[in-house]
């Protein structure tokens, strides 16, 4: 079996790599629109699953028992199975097994959708509990997108517009657990982007009201040069991280679930943000990107 497959909509493309179920390129007539990946960060666009973000001291309690589960959890990490690969859709595959049980003693199914139609890609999560016991986790996307979006342009003529003002406060982090609230750095319904937005980590808001966001270049008039908008259903949290010391790109990560807040430690299904899924039921999130 081939380790990617490309999809393509005829106005753009994208390959998805089996290792990580994880979207790996996308392209329309204006060149890359997804981080190629590089020194400063490997990844493209990982799975977050079956956490996102820490646990404390990186330990998921269950039943009383404690298990080592590190930072996003391990799909980014797996090696997911090819369920279906079309010239416009991919679907793959992880399921659980002796080494996620030993992290995580939860049966699950999770898949990842992948399909284009003209100028916008939309990246399904669904997850499915098997068991005959409630299912706990938590899900993120983690797309990282070049920044600058115009080569040779300066980072801080890109800016972030969302629909509607964001109500409520940031949650500041720390240590990659989620601490006190802050202010979140936006005039009126923009974000203008700047590397020293992330030398305290990410911008994280909980109960996003938004369901998209608009990532531009602009030009010297405040013209766009270049844009997407990514949007996104079923997600309740938005993350936006690059990294503290500066990088080439912008993530935009709609999240299910985040990090546990400081000094919170006991049973992971009373995890605050956790997801529930009853026995034989599955849940979708959705995330789409349009160029």
């Amino acid at each position: 079996m081939t380790e990617t497959h490309a999809i393509s909509s005829g106005i753009l493309q994208a390959t998805i790599r089996a290792q990580g179920g994880e979207l790996v390129a996308l392209n329309d007539a204006k060149g890359p629109a997804l981080w190629h990946g590089g020194p400063e960060w490997p990844r493209h666009a990982p799975v977050l699953f079956p956490i996102v973000g820490r646990l404390t001291d990186d330990t998921l309690i269950h039943q009383g028992r404690s298990y080592r589960l590190t930072q996003h959890g391990f799909a980014r990490d797996s090696l997911f199975a090819w369920v279906e690969r079309a010239a416009d859709r991919a679907v793959l595959e992880l399921r659980e097994s002796p080494e996620t049980l030993a992290v995580y003693p939860f049966r699950f199914v999770l898949q990842m959708i992948y399909a284009v139609a003209g100028d916008t890609l939309s990246v399904t999560t669904r997850v499915i509990n098997p068991a005959e016991t409630p299912l706990s986790c938590g899900v993120g996307a983690h797309p990282a997108f070049p920044w600058p979006l115009v080569e040779g342009a300066s980072k801080e003529t890109h800016r972030l517009s969302f629909p509607q003002p964001e109500p409520g406060s940031g949650r500041s982090v720390e240590g990659g657990l989620i601490g006190a609230p802050i202010p979140l750095p936006f005039s009126g319904m923009e974000l203008p982007l700047a590397e020293g937005l992330f030398a305290n980590d990410a911008i994280v808001i909980p109960d996003v009201v938004n369901r998209s966001v608009r990532f531009a270049a602009l030009d010297a008039a405040g013209r766009e040069r270049r844009a997407l908008t990514v949007s996104w259903e079923g997600y309740g949290d938005l993350g936006i991280w690059s990294k503290p010391t500066g990088a080439p790109f912008l993530c935009i990560e709609p999240w299910a679930g985040m990090a546990s807040p400081i000094g919170w430690q006991g049973e992971f299904a009373n995890k605050p943000g956790i997801l529930t899924v009853a026995p034989g039921e599955s849940r979708d999130f959705i995330w789409r990107v349009t160029l």
